[in-house]
């Protein structure tokens, strides 16, 4: 038996003109509250050791974030012994809440910069959320279930269809029209009761974007899985009367994943059930209410009961610098990792929100491929070996994604002083915003992304949960699965859980498969085609690590950068520049199905 603590508190941040964090778009900014926000805590505890996970409700944690929260644990309150290594703080993504709360440059571009007010209500929300659910604790027992969606249930879609048709994994080819069929539609859950078996509350994953709410809309939203937790809380609430139930949906394998299924021809994307996007939302978030009710209902009589000691590793990781070992290459060597960057595709946006227009990133992309020949070229020719390497190395671990930005340095398409870019602006509007951010002299000062990741593995008895500082796709999540449950089926773990989104953000991670053909996932896999592999290499040493006594584990000094704050740009809203950027482009673009169509009838027109 554990002793078990939930917690829910409200994390809300209303303030009109608020950027919004997801969709990186300049004008979707707040005007209004359509639901709250809230952050859940589990605390676990055996006789010896604990850990507790959060999910809140906003895009992504980040490094900043949680170091602050665990600093402010220790001081306030030691007695509960939390640390880095038994935090985990997850998101349920969704991109309908501020942002503003990480140090880092690239996703503060379009709040714009780093704002103390969403930062401290998110933090004093989810350390009381922490503290409320210790003192919260009481005997208890925990029982896992899964079961799967039927397959005409609309709950999940595949948004990179010829991305995943790519990997050998998938065998037979599935058509955009069966997209559906291409995502893991299997929800897993968590049951805990007290001693005398009421329930306590419930914690599952399952994989589906948070963006039934579009950017059109302008109104702080907790989006799909938000709808699900306050459904299924009300639920059990109403049925066991107790008020204190707290249910959480986290996320699993999301990256190529979204809600939206029915072409919306206006505004050229995907949208769901409805045309009112907080009814979709509210439909697909029924949707898993409805799963995950379920499920619980079912864990309790044939699911399995979670039996065993708690432990927990952290390690920090320098993901921009790994050599991959030759089983993940295919025999290649001297293969790596490498700097942070963005790729075209990337801007370019996904179905669930369009970025760049076509038209324009194809000439963007001639105009870079001209750039790493010049580059590649004068590195050649100067004789210098480090040179050679360096630029060698940089431009093979990316290929052949169409590198825009490198967030290690802030060279933007080339130019070292992004500040003076000859890009226009009208491209993405990220654009206006590093030019501007460099002007006032922040380009310069700190890596526009973090490097330095954190890996988590928390291990309650026969259950692991991994936290994934990115957002993973279908098949590359199945594989980093795999890597460790193999590993950790020595101590006898036999489910391997995956929680994205936590405790930082770095993009996405894709199988080199996927990567290679560059769609919008692949163009935000930072580290090149190599990430995946980077973190199945790490991860596998992780769960290496576990099987050792504590005493006898090897320790990782590698730390986060948690940079000062004079070097952290913090917004230019004086400016009015945001009044001068053109909230949308006019050019009709096709469905995703009337592409695939066109390729099989022999071309576009």
């Amino acid at each position: 038996m554990y002793k078990i603590g939930v917690s829910k508190v409200e994390m809300t941040y209303s303030k009109e003109g608020a950027g919004m964090l997801g969709y990186g778009m300049h004008f979707h900014q707040i005007e209004g509250v359509e639901t709250p926000q809230y952050a859940r805590a589990f605390v676990i505890e055996d006789a010896q050791k604990k850990v507790v996970f959060v999910n809140a409700d906003f895009c992504f944690s980040t490094n900043y974030l949680k170091t602050r929260i665990i600093a402010r644990l220790a001081i306030e309150k030691p007695e509960m012994g939390y640390s880095d290594a038994n935090v985990m703080i997850t998101a349920q993504h969704t991109h309908s809440a501020a942002g503003g709360y990480t140090q880092h440059l690239a996703y503060n571009f379009t709040n714009p910069g780093f704002q103390e007010e969403v930062y401290l209500r998110y933090s004093n929300a989810i350390f009381d959320a922490i503290v409320q659910a210790d003192q919260n604790k009481k005997p208890g027992n925990i029982s896992h279930h899964k079961a799967m969606f039927d397959k005409d249930a609309e709950i999940c879609f595949n948004r990179s269809v010829k991305a995943y048709n790519q990997n050998p994994e998938v065998g037979v080819r599935v058509p955009v029209k069966k997209r559906h069929l291409a995502a893991d539609r299997t929800m897993k859950l968590l049951r805990f009761d007290d001693a005398a078996g009421k329930p306590i509350g419930s914690l599952n994953w399952f994989g589906v974007h948070t963006t039934s709410v579009s950017n059109r809309y302008r109104k702080v939203c907790y989006d799909n899985k938000g709808y699900a937790a306050d459904l299924f809380e009300n639920h059990l609430q109403e049925k066991y009367e107790d008020k204190n139930i707290v249910t959480a949906f986290a996320q699993d394998a999301a990256g190529d994943i979204s809600p939206n299924f029915i072409w919306d021809r206006k505004h050229r994307e995907y949208r769901g059930k409805h045309l009112d996007d907080y009814e979709s939302a509210a439909y697909n978030g029924k949707l898993q209410s409805d799963k995950a009710q379920e499920i619980f209902d079912s864990a309790s009589k044939i699911g399995k009961k979670i039996k065993g000691e708690i432990d927990y590793l952290l390690m920090y990781a320098d993901m921009s610098s790994i050599g991959i070992e030759e089983s993940y290459t295919g025999g290649l060597k001297h293969e790596t990792t490498s700097e942070a960057t963005w790729g075209m595709s990337f801007l370019e946006g996904t179905t669930d929100g369009q970025g760049a227009a076509k038209i324009v990133g194809q000439a963007v992309r001639v105009f870079l491929g001209s750039i790493r020949q010049v580059e590649v070229l004068a590195a050649r020719m100067s004789k210098d070996e480090a040179r050679q390497k360096k630029v060698m190395g940089y431009y093979n671990a990316h290929h052949p994604k169409a590198i825009v930005i490198n967030h290690a340095t802030g060279v933007t398409a080339g130019a070292l002083h992004p500040e003076k870019l000859v890009v226009p602006d009208f491209v993405d509007p990220a654009i206006k915003f590093i030019k501007l951010a460099n002007k006032v002299g922040y380009g310069k000062k700190t890596p526009w992304i973090p490097q330095v990741l954190p890996l988590q593995i928390f291990i309650i008895g026969n259950m692991a949960i991994v936290g994934v500082p990115s957002e993973i796709t279908t098949i590359a999540g199945a594989r980093l699965r795999n890597t460790i449950a193999e590993v950790l089926e020595e101590r006898g773990v036999s489910e391997v859980l995956l929680s994205p989104y936590a405790n930082s953000y770095a993009g996405y991670i894709t199988t080199y498969e996927e990567y290679r053909l560059q769609l919008y996932e692949g163009g935000h896999t930072l580290f090149g085609k190599w990430t995946l592999a980077a973190y199945q290499m790490k991860f596998k040493q992780m769960a290496q690590e576990l099987l050792k006594a504590t005493e006898d584990r090897n320790k990782v000094s590698l730390q986060p950068e948690i940079f000062d704050m004079k070097d952290i740009w913090t917004g230019v809203d004086d400016l009015g520049i945001l009044a001068a950027l053109d909230a949308e482009d006019t050019l009709l673009l096709k469905s995703p199905e009337e592409e695939e169509e066109e390729e099989e009838e022999g071309g576009t027109m």
